[in-house]
């Protein structure tokens, strides 16, 4: 395959004026969704990784909040490199650094050795956002809301399946087979974006690494819509993340008696919702950002009492999942529709700003589900899901005028 496969940008920093190949924009989807799904395996895990290293299990999402912590520094101090370096050097030996971090999860002897393991998986994760980033620089304008749509449902399809893979593969062979095995496709990855991505010359900003950090916290002072849509980030995967966390306590308890394979099938159902990032990135293309967030916020809200009826079915669970994803992947995608279009010179860290509020709402979500769990049960978990999804929503109508 040749490395022309993409046109690389201009000294200008200008985005390519040749569309992205489909092939290639599903390349980055698989990249991105595998880099992050290492940051999801262990959601239907905790239960044994609890058992296995005397974690009580009030809280043993620490495992995922950790890893969540890791990310958020990750898009800190390593997503604004993507405007200062070469990207192709950035993602590729960013990516072979996880290959690193999988295996000492693998390897880990106490809990201790885990955490730190998770912590370095969440923050090289972030390589994701640095391939987006580079997928909206190479899309054409007219068509980059469908393109990172496309990428970023590859984040939340890994995401998603990552807790059916996780799954089958700890009943088959055991917790730790999950990392080993994720280690080795994100060789082939690698492998195979060696090939395609182009081999631009060095993002340099003259500016020092201290003062691109903090140009970070520039672009969110100087940029309301910015705000506003990391907040809303923070809102929904906030939400999300506490409705996923401790599904597995429930599932595997009576009178479910679920497997880790079984548990593991809920994302597939969840991963049927990812029509949502495609729909939402053309109709963000076409000028609703606005109504796609109003509709699948109402969408999240909605959700929550379907999926409060676990405890009598699992059908109800089922398609909350799968209604509560749709809406959550289309705010996403309208979200980051609207923030590339602000400063083409600074995508990167763009993303960064808005992605450390998802990661915020990721492992606040994370640490308060299994807490809220043990105190209150399925019904306060879904309780406080929706009225964080209640928020939200009269977030969104409220400040809309300002998109």
């Amino acid at each position: 395959m040749a490395r022309a496969t993409i046109t690389a940008p201009t000294a200008q920093n200008q985005p390519a004026i040749t569309p992205m190949s489909r092939s290639v924009t599903l390349l980055f989807a698989v990249a991105c969704g595998l880099s992050v799904a290492n940051a999801y395996y262990a959601q239907p895990l905790l239960d044994t990784m609890a058992t296995q290293f005397a974690i009580d299990k009030a809280e043993i999402g620490l495992v995922i909040t950790i890893t969540q912590i890791g990310y958020g520094l990750g898009l800190l101090l390593l997503v604004p490199l993507g405007d200062m370096l070469n990207r192709r050097r950035l993602i590729l030996g960013q990516s072979l650094l996880s290959v690193v971090a999988l295996l000492g999860v693998a390897a880990a002897p106490n809990a201790t050795a885990l955490l730190i393991a998770m912590g370095l998986v969440g923050l090289l994760a972030v390589v994701a956002q640095i391939v987006v980033a580079y997928a909206a620089s190479l899309a054409r304008p007219e068509e980059r809301g469908a393109v990172v749509g496309t990428v970023t449902s590859g984040i939340i399809i890994g995401i998603l399946l990552a807790r059916s893979v996780s799954g089958a593969l700890a009943d088959l062979w055991g917790w730790r087979a999950v990392y080993l095995a994720s280690a080795a496709a994100t060789l082939l990855v690698v492998a195979a974006l060696a090939r395609v991505l182009p081999s631009d010359e060095p993002r340099r900003c003259a500016i020092s690494y201290r003062d691109l950090i903090a140009s970070l916290f520039t672009l969110l002072r100087e940029e309301p819509l910015l705000r506003r849509r990391a907040i809303l980030a923070l809102l929904i995967f906030t939400a999300m993340t506490l409705l996923w966390t401790p599904m597995v306590l429930p599932l595997s308890a009576p009178p479910f008696f679920l497997s880790h394979t079984q548990v593991g099938l809920f994302g597939l159902a969840g991963a049927m919702g990812a029509v949502g990032a495609a729909s939402a990135g053309r109709l963000s293309d076409r000028g609703h950002a606005r109504t796609v967030s109003g509709v699948a916020l109402a969408v999240m809200l909605l959700s929550w009492p379907v999926v409060a009826l676990l405890p009598v079915s699992l059908w109800g669970l089922i398609l909350g999942v799968i209604t509560m994803d749709f809406g959550l992947q289309a705010v996403h995608v309208a979200n980051q529709s609207l923030i590339y279009r602000l400063r083409p010179e600074a995508r990167s860290r763009l993303a960064a700003a808005y992605m450390i509020f998802y990661s915020i709402g990721s492992a606040t979500g994370s640490l308060l589900s299994t807490m809220i769990y043990a105190r209150l049960g399925w019904t306060g978990v879904c309780v406080a899901g929706a009225a964080i999804s209640a928020v939200a929503l009269a977030f969104s109508l409220l400040t809309r005028r300002g998109d």
